[in-house]
């Protein structure tokens, strides 16, 4: 799991879409957290800041502490705005987070050690069904990714989530079914050199 991150705030006396357009032109996002059995507090936070962390490539799963008013409030990002045009970001949503708390996420699947899968060097097709899993997780322990070995893996192979050992603390959010993340498909070259293959020997029947 990604360290923790630090996030510097102030709170936020004034609501509504005038009173957040001030904060953005000064360079403010604003935010809010909310959860834990307590009131919402609305905050802002530092914009450059902010784009810094969504930079790291894991901020959605990482714990957020939010620094504000001397106090610091333990958080997961639940949900960030984005301007449809700049992609600037908006607003923040962060859930506060108690200390044994679970929560469900989306957890990037890595796939490794494709040049040990006969099906992928014979020209096979990785093809991926789901990039990212949902899981249930420890908060102090939500993992960077997932990683899947297709070492030994053909044609025709698939990879169902039991399959899967997920790290300890983590489950899928997903229990009714054992869904597929992948499969390793044939190319579309190879199946039509297969169907040339089979034309003479089904004429022939015929």
């Amino acid at each position: 799991m990604s360290d923790a991150l630090t996030l510097p705030a102030e709170t936020r006396d004034r609501a509504g879409k005038g009173a957040c357009r001030a904060l953005r032109r000064e360079g403010r996002v604003p935010a809010v957290v909310y959860g834990g059995k307590e009131p919402p507090l609305s905050i802002h936070v530092e914009e450059k800041e902010l784009r810094r962390q969504l930079g790291t490539g894991h901020f959605s799963n990482s714990i957020v502490m939010i620094d504000v008013g001397g106090a610091s409030i333990r958080t997961l990002p639940k949900d960030v705005a984005f301007h449809p045009v700049s992609d600037r970001p908006l607003h923040v949503d962060f859930f506060r987070l108690a200390a044994d708390a679970k929560v469900e996420v989306s957890v990037p699947v890595v796939f490794i050690n494709e040049e040990a899968s006969p099906g992928l060097k014979r020209g096979g097709v990785l093809n991926v069904v789901r990039h990212d899993l949902d899981l249930v997780c420890d908060a102090d322990r939500i993992p960077d990714d997932i990683t899947i070995d297709v070492t030994g893996l053909d044609i025709g192979d698939s990879i169902h989530i039991n399959q899967i050992a997920l790290p300890e603390g983590s489950e899928s959010a997903i229990t009714e079914r054992d869904f597929t993340i992948a499969t390793i498909v044939a190319p579309s070259a190879l199946k039509s050199e297969e169907g040339d293959i089979e034309t003479p020997a089904a004429e022939e029947g015929a």
